[in-house]
């Protein structure tokens, strides 16, 4: 999985590490080991240890803050695929979208619900409870990370989750989900410039903010929103079409009561080497598959005098979808079924013939 490690299962999710994660644990670990070097008066090794188990703290934090999402995907019939912890953060990777505006707007605000709450006990605890100087210093960061992690993620733009809040926003208004992405991934590209910028002058001592992680951040940003808006405007495209706009021409189609001489003369010699064919009767209706394989059963002396029907094998294990269902709706079918092409059949039964990706491709491509 792109090179992560399990770790195990949480709630029954798949829980990942990204290898970068370890960098950034180390990096937190020195840093916050460091400052409480200097601030405490821990011995030896000590403040380097409260700083590790501080930044664990920090990652349960943001653990946390992606099990928010995971649980009210959960409660929508959604399955979490995984979670992921990686160098900026986490990552909650969902089977599908919420299948509403608002189901949508509850997966993405959760996850900055549960930092606030985390927020809110960390500073109950650091205001009310008497604490020794280093548990209270670890205490006063995880709240102000907690709320720092919520306000960040709120940030109006994919791949964030304010991004995915303004997106069930657009979608809501607009009736339309890819709109909404592609809002949503314009704010995160303009954000993602912004924290480049700024961290390139910060770097080069420009202005007095800014560094080196924030280029990162800003990339990421950058890659991420072009990536979803891109993929939004690829959906909508095939939201405008159906599945009878891409049917394969020359679809392989043979009525029942021709003979396999017949048929192998007009559909096999020097035609496209189909190796499955759709068998049809008088009225058009799917009856049965030819496997062209199959003619090497039946003697070719007596072909002139075999009919398909003869031959044909059951249909039952033909994938269909409506002429009417849009192709983006086919794609989906096709990727979850790991198909590569369906039967186009319409309302009354009528077969069509094919719908394959390499035709949705090539649909696509000349209407640029």
């Amino acid at each position: 999985m792109n090179g992560n490690i399990r770790v195990g299962n949480l709630f029954g999710i798949p829980f990942y590490i990204n290898p970068s994660w370890f960098l950034v644990l180390g990096l937190m670990t020195l840093t916050y080991g460091g400052q409480l070097a200097f601030t405490t008066e821990l011995p030896g090794v000590l403040p380097w240890l409260v700083g590790l188990f501080a930044s664990l703290l920090l990652f349960a934090s943001v653990l946390a803050h992606e099990l928010g999402h995971s649980f009210v995907a959960i409660s929508q019939g959604i399955e979490v695929k995984s979670i992921t912890l990686f160098i900026f953060g986490g990552l909650a990777s969902l089977e599908r979208e919420s299948k509403s505006p608002g189901e949508a707007f509850a997966v993405a605000i959760a996850g900055p619900l549960v930092s606030i709450i985390l927020f809110a006990i960390f500073t109950a605890i650091q205001v009310t409870t008497p604490l020794p100087l280093a548990l209270s210093l670890v205490v006063s960061l995880l709240a102000y990370i907690n709320l720092i992690l919520a306000l960040f993620n709120m940030i109006p733009g994919l791949p964030l989750d304010g991004g995915n809040v303004l997106k069930a926003i657009v979608w809501k208004i607009t009736g339309n989900p890819q709109k909404g992405v592609i809002f949503a991934g314009r704010f995160g590209q303009f954000f993602g410039w912004t924290a480049v910028i700024i961290g390139a002058l910060g770097t080069l001592g420009v202005i007095p903010f800014g560094n080196f992680w924030t280029v990162l951040i800003g990339w990421f940003l950058l890659q991420n929103a072009g990536t979803a808006a891109q993929s939004a405007r690829l959906e909508d495209k095939l939201n405008h079409f159906t599945a009878s706009d891409a049917i394969t021409k020359e679809s392989p189609i043979v009525k029942e009561n021709l003979t396999l001489r017949e048929f192998a003369n007009n559909y096999i010699i020097g035609k496209q080497p189909w190796r499955k064919f759709l068998v049809t009767n008088e009225e058009n209706m799917l009856v049965g598959v030819l496997e062209v394989e199959d003619l090497k059963n039946i003697s070719t002396h007596l072909w002139g005098e075999t009919t398909i029907k003869e031959l044909m094998k059951s249909h039952d294990d033909v994938k269909t979808v409506s002429d009417t269902e849009t192709l983006l709706e086919v794609v989906k079918m096709l990727e979850q079924q790991k198909e590569t092409e369906l039967t186009v059949i319409k309302e009354d039964g009528t077969l069509l013939g094919l719908v394959e990706k390499k035709g949705i491709t090539q649909l696509l491509q000349s209407q640029r």
